[in-house]
């Protein structure tokens, strides 16, 4: 008789600030694991730095990590971010067209005013399909407007929603299947239809840190 395969798991976290988006970590720092009581591997997809909060998948699945965080298949990550000062329409279009970096040049795909925030900030949204170390913050810092605050609330269709920091969820099986639609879009069609089935993902309820 065949061994039952065990299904994947795909896991949505809400990770406040002040928390490790890599783990395990030698000195023991606390990391978004914990916030996820769920025995077994699990990894992030992508990763936020300790300030940044927001929208963290984890999952034991490794070929959808590679297709969501290749730069190739483009997938969005969406940011909402508070900064010093005003930008400007300039500055707003410079993002847009790109920022020297270390590792070469960084563009937001789409950036927009939200509004002001307390005192001389304000708030803005990005759009971006790379995932470079400290990205965001280091655009924004290069163009005049250090980041007070930095939030991820899309990856791709999947969205943060209302979850509170520290708060997680099991992806729906319809969230599953949309994310093997949009990679199945953005792949070459051979390849596409050489694809083998997913395996059904573990639904469960949501749960908080």
């Amino acid at each position: 008789m065949a061994k039952k395969t065990r299904p994947f798991r795909y896991v949505l976290v809400h990770k406040p600030a002040g928390v490790l988006g890599d783990f395990p970590d030698p000195a023991g720092r606390p990391t978004v694991r914990d916030y996820v009581p769920l025995p077994g591997p699990l990894f992030p997809v992508g990763r936020l730095d300790r300030r940044t909060e927001g929208l963290v998948l984890l999952t034991d699945d490794g070929k959808l990590a590679h297709y969501l965080t290749h730069p190739r298949y483009g997938f969005e990550r969406e940011y909402v971010a508070l900064v010093e000062g005003k930008p400007t329409a300039q500055v707003l279009s410079r993002l847009e067209q790109g920022v020297p970096l270390k590792e070469g040049i960084a563009r937001a795909q789409r950036v927009a005013l939200i509004g002001p925030g307390e005192g001389d900030t304000t708030w803005l949204r990005l759009v971006l399909t790379e995932g470079k170390k400290r990205e965001v913050r280091r655009m924004l810092a290069a163009v005049g407007h250090p980041v007070r605050r930095l939030i991820r609330v899309r990856f791709g269709p999947l969205t943060l929603g209302d979850l509170e920091p520290g708060q997680w969820r099991p992806l729906r099986d319809e969230e599953v299947r949309q994310l093997w639609q949009e990679i199945r879009r953005r792949l070459p069609a051979r390849k596409t239809q050489t694809m083998r089935r997913r395996r059904k993902p573990r639904d469960g309820n949501k749960g908080k840190g």
